[in-house]
């Protein structure tokens, strides 16, 4: 029986190596390219149904159609989100699309790193660490256990995250169309009148996009912290850089953010930063920014990748018995 074939798109040199590995185990037969999937190289895909991209690059409606043209018939996203790709225009066009599970600790671990530094003003004591001043921060850290935290989407992730606020004993809130944890689930304006630190964990779509606009900001408690694990549009940047500045927030940490495409992911040391809204947000000292790695863990990698050849096989499997 021949082997199956999966093209796989803007494959890192790391998930490389594991597809490698993975895929004789599986029976599968990997075409791989680091390039995004593209009008120039859409023919990597012809005579395998099955594709897997990454969620780095915007997929266009005329790529999907090109895709579909070549006989793809199935996208794994090696992500949750799918903000990237048109799923409707897709599946207009014959092609399904289905996301990638991996462990949800790697993102969850994170949060908790992001909010303990907030709260311990950790980016200002490190960068004067950095320069031999080991003074004292005029401005005392906080705990979590006096804290409460409101978690904003309760999937995998954001139930993750409760898991581990549970241990720190902080008051927690939740907010979640679908109740989902045991937690304590609020309505979203009492969550933000209410939190001292909001984390977001809801995907990005028509009705979530700036969910966090001027009003929302304003809702939220004087010297409250927000943390962004979530995508960058989750939040209307100008307004929580304005909410910063002014003070009426104590900080942020966000590992993702507008326009982050084309700038996080590559070495920009040598060329200007073209976004004023993250210059801006680096500049301020209580402001957090890492790009977009909260995901990026050995661990979290393997799922991906080994869950992108199930996804596909399944899918196979599916055809074959429909």
């Amino acid at each position: 029986m021949a082997k199956m074939g999966i093209t796989i798109y803007g494959c890192g040199q790391d998930e490389t190596v594991l597809f490698q590995e993975a895929a004789p185990r599986f029976g599968v037969m990997p075409t791989i390219t680091d390039a995004a999937v593209s009008e120039v190289n859409i023919e990597l895909a012809l005579g395998n149904r099955c594709i897997s991209i990454g969620h780095k690059t915007q997929i266009t409606n005329s790529v999907l159609l090109g895709l579909s043209q070549a006989g793809v018939k199935y996208i794994s996203t090696r992500s949750i989100g799918y903000n990237h790709i048109n799923v409707k225009y897709a599946q207009s066009v014959g092609v399904s699309v289905e996301n990638v599970a991996y462990s949800p600790d790697s993102v969850a671990d994170y949060t908790l790193m992001l909010m303990l530094m907030a709260v311990r003003n950790a980016k200002s004591i490190i960068s004067r660490a950095d320069i031999h001043d080991f003074r004292l921060n005029d401005v005392r850290g906080k705990e979590l256990r006096d804290m409460t935290i409101g978690v904003i989407g309760t999937g995998r992730i954001g139930t993750a995250v409760i898991d581990r606020l549970r241990g720190f004993g902080c008051r927690i809130l939740a907010y979640d169309h679908r109740p989902k944890t045991s937690a304590d689930y609020v309505p979203l304006d009492e969550l933000l009148q209410q939190s001292d630190i909001v984390t977001l964990h809801t995907p990005l779509n028509a009705d979530t996009n700036h969910l966090f606009d001027r009003q929302r900001i304003g809702q939220m408690k004087q010297d409250a912290f927000i943390i962004n694990t979530g995508r960058g549009s989750l939040l209307d940047t100008e307004v929580l850089i304005t909410a910063l500045e002014s003070g009426k927030l104590g900080g942020a940490a966000l590992d993702v953010l507008e326009g982050e495409e084309g700038v996080f992911y590559f070495d920009c040391r040598e060329k200007p930063i073209e976004s004023k809204l993250l210059l801006r947000l680096q500049k301020l000292p209580n402001v957090l920014i890492t790009p977009h790695t909260a995901y990026y863990t050995e661990h979290a990698l393997r799922d991906t990748v080994e869950n992108t050849i199930i996804n596909c096989l399944k899918f196979e499997r599916r055809k074959q018995h429909g």
